[in-house]
């Protein structure tokens, strides 16, 4: 007996549709899956198999490929941001919106909690992260590169982890 997925839970923000759109990505089952888990849990970072166990826990199947390549054309057209973990495992969370007023060149400074990856954003860059962020992209320039953005994260530990006694993920040594 084929499996009964409800309809769509979260309404697609104007936003989100526009990138698809633009994008040419069609909302089928699956892209509307994948788009009401992020949408359910915003400043969550999920890997490709979390992302999959939570598909799987709301009755949908996925073939595991088709994930990957969808959650990688989510990140291409800006619906998700993809960054790896100190661990290497590529996370996916949805993308602040278009109009956050953070040009694609600027950091976009964020909290990552190194125990439950939970991502928070912290305030908008200030006049000398943007000046930092600049003197980077000139370097990269004078050597010959072409650099498209700057992705800032501070790790350490989530206030919420800290309370509950979460295990502390065993730091790198300082090189």
């Amino acid at each position: 007996m084929p499996q009964r997925i409800p309809k769509e839970a979260v309404p697609v923000p104007a936003d989100i549709q526009s990138r698809l759109e633009s994008a040419g990505l069609r909302r089928t089952l699956a892209t509307r899956a994948v788009l009401g888990l992020f949408l359910s849990r915003p400043g969550t970072g999920l890997s490709h198999a979390q992302a999959q166990a939570s598909l799987a826990a709301r009755g949908l199947t996925i073939n595991r490929v088709t994930l990957y390549r969808l959650l990688d054309r989510l990140a291409g057209c800006g619906v998700l941001q993809r960054h790896t973990d100190d661990q290497r495992t590529w996370r996916f969370q949805l993308a602040r919106p278009m109009d956050a007023g953070v040009a694609d060149a600027e950091a976009r400074p964020r909290f990552e909690c190194d125990a439950c990856h939970r991502q928070i954003p912290l305030l908008g860059p200030d006049a000398s992260t943007r000046a930092a962020t600049q003197d980077l992209m000139q370097a990269l320039a004078r050597l010959g590169h072409a650099g498209a953005r700057i992705d800032l994260a501070v790790h350490g530990t989530c206030a919420s982890c800290a309370e509950s006694g979460a295990p502390q993920p065993a730091r790198a040594p300082d090189a």
